[in-house]
């Protein structure tokens, strides 16, 4: 059988960008700053300065020369290496980090060439370098988390009073607050971040056991080299290095899809309430943004929308990592080839969804008007609750649940106004209304404790952010 002949591939020509990341279709969904945390060459300086900071912890506790160390940081730089050679050795060798090794040694020369990567293994590095650039993606989301978090807050505190109807499987409930509604919104966000901030540190650590985690190749020095290059790097330590597990990092990646899934719901409410027939809100339009090719009127939902899509985009990503979890052994490629690749997606997805969410909510316009009129659509059905609680002081709830159920379906469907509807019911016209009933049917005084909860989700919020400014602070 005649094998076909490889073709070599043409590393003179530009690489065709493929994908969310890269393409000029859709990688303006994206800030170029997360982009370079998890492009080539920024993998490439993080995996270096990994190497150079296990160098130094080696010296320290003289496991290599301190000069051999000095030199590793000071040729450390990315910009050093030529790409176009190393993804041609890449290719031929089959190997991710050997090829960047040889370079570097090449780079650093004798004798210093001889101490790189001592005791390491190529998932150390990358596993411990995935660490820090997820570090810088986790602060740049909480960022623009941050910045969606204030400007809901204000929301919620200029509208706590502002009247909306409540809905319940896409129809009329009860009237609340938008307040309200937003206050919810808060509050859900701020449980996403407590969870993203107390899984962050014990997730991604440094990890630096060798081959299988046993720290063979260092010896009884080895815990000590991780612990200190963890504090180098700004990390914890793995403290069991053991290459097979990888549920701290799943238990963050399954908090990330927690957090998406809440961005993607906020947004699907706020694409719901823009339609033209609700028109409770808007989001922000600048002459020049474009939202059909044939049809010049259109004002489409285009950041509600992009956060839903990308939502979707990460939480399927959450299921693959969750499914690579489980590995053989004490390494399993069939795993970390779906990671190792897979990671990067995430953290540009979680920071695209952030900010996507933050530039939608920092945009938008509410309007009041249009709340108002759609809680007044039913003609005072959306108080139904209100009237058959008034009722069952003299009448027991039962029996004002059926005669305000029997007075609904008359007003449905005859047209008749509500309050119609409930006098000439037969029970009331001998029995009469209680006095002052018809302010029962005023819809403003049935939104609950709307405003008292906003006021206390803000007030929470508030020192809680207090709180993360002086631990920040402490920390700096």
């Amino acid at each position: 059988m005649q094998s076909i002949p490889a073709t070599p591939p043409n590393h003179d020509q530009p690489a065709t960008c493929v994908g969310l990341f890269g393409s000029f279709i859709t990688r303006a969904w994206f800030s170029g700053e997360v982009r370079q945390i998890w492009s080539d060459a920024g993998t490439l300086q993080t995996w270096l300065e990994v190497e150079a900071a296990l160098a130094e912890a080696q010296a320290e506790l003289k496991l290599i020369p301190l000069e051999a160390a000095r030199t590793i940081r000071a040729k450390a730089d990315g910009k050093a290496f030529d790409l176009a050679r190393l993804a041609r050795d890449i290719e031929f060798s089959g190997h991710q980090l050997v090829p960047v090794l040889r370079q570097f040694e090449e780079i650093c020369g004798e004798p210093a060439a001889g101490y790189i990567h001592w005791g390491a293994t190529t998932q150390n590095i990358f596993d411990t370098a995935q660490s820090l650039q997820m570090e810088k993606s986790h602060r740049l989301m909480l960022r623009f988390r941050t910045a969606a978090i204030e400007r809901l807050a204000e929301l919620a505190t200029e509208h706590k009073h502002t009247l909306q109807a409540g809905r319940t499987h896409g129809q009329h409930a009860l009237p609340m607050t938008f307040g309200f509604k937003v206050a919810g919104w808060l509050d859900e966000l701020d449980r996403d971040r407590r969870r993203l901030e107390e899984r962050f540190a014990s997730s991604f650590v440094a990890s630096m056991g060798g081959a299988i985690g046993t720290f063979a190749a260092m010896g009884a020095k080895g815990p000590e080299v991780e612990q200190l290059m963890a504090r180098k790097l700004g990390l914890e330590p793995a403290g069991l290095p053991m290459r097979s597990s990888y549920d701290r990092v799943s238990d963050y990646v399954g908090t990330l899809g927690l957090l998406a899934g809440t961005m993607q719901k906020i947004a699907q409410d706020l694409y719901f309430l823009q339609r033209n027939e609700v028109g409770e809100v808007e989001e922000s339009f600048h002459f020049g943004k474009v939202g059909s090719s044939t049809m010049a009127q259109k004002r489409n939902p285009s950041m509600s929308s992009l956060v839903v899509a990308l939502a979707r985009q990460m939480r399927v990503r959450v299921m693959l990592v969750q499914e690579s979890m489980v590995r053989l052994d004490e390494g399993d490629c069939t795993a970390n080839n779906v990671t190792d690749p897979v990671m990067p997606e995430i953290g540009v997805l979680a920071v695209g969804i952030a900010e996507t969410f933050a530039k939608l909510v920092q945009g938008l316009t509410v309007h009041p008007e249009a709340m108002r009129r759609n809680a007044e659509l039913t003609n005072g059905l959306i108080v139904s609750e209100a009237v058959m609680m008034s009722l069952t002081q003299f009448m027991g709830r039962h029996h004002a649940h059926q005669l305000v159920y029997a007075a609904a379906q008359r007003s449905i469907s005859e047209g008749l106004p509500f309050l119609d509807a409930i006098t000439e019911h037969p029970l009331l016209k001998s029995h009469g209304l209680p006095a002052g009933f018809e302010q029962t049917l005023a819809i403003d005084g049935y939104v609950g404790e709307s405003s008292r909860l906003v006021d206390q989700v803000i007030a929470r919020l508030a020192v809680e952010s207090r709180s993360m400014e002086q631990r920040e602070r402490f920390t700096a």
